[in-house]
């Protein structure tokens, strides 16, 4: 009995992480100027497809299935959002967003697919 209580001690402890911070990948990256630069809804609207864009603006309401149509200025465009994009960031129609993404253009309809969103203070 002792020393299957000694193996499975030995054991727990090699399974068990000694530092957690160890195994917790790095958060950080790059806060530098980008050669992406911040556009309008008609000029990304212009843009060849896969173009990485910025916008600044506001979701205006979700159209379901992840997708929600987005407003500033100078027009409307329907941008798709995963969940797992906003990252915590809670937005509603009100809330002025940047919005990092790239054109989805196809023969019918430009979308901006996006991948991060920012609420802009």
């Amino acid at each position: 009995m002792k020393k299957t209580l000694t193996i499975g001690a030995i054991a727990l402890m090699f399974a068990l992480p000694s530092n957690v911070s160890a195994q917790q990948p790095a958060v950080g990256g790059y806060t530098g100027p980008s050669a992406v630069k911040t556009l309008t809804v008609a000029e990304a609207l212009k843009l060849r497809d896969d173009t990485p864009v910025e916008l600044v603006g506001k979701l205006e309401k979700s159209l379901g299935d992840e997708k929600y149509n987005f407003v500033d200025e100078t027009g409307s465009v329907v941008v798709e959002i995963d969940t797992e994009d906003f990252r915590g960031v809670t937005v509603n129609e009100k809330d002025v967003v940047k919005l990092k993404g790239e054109v989805d253009k196809d023969l019918m309809h430009t979308e901006i697919d996006v991948n991060l969103v920012e609420k802009v203070q």
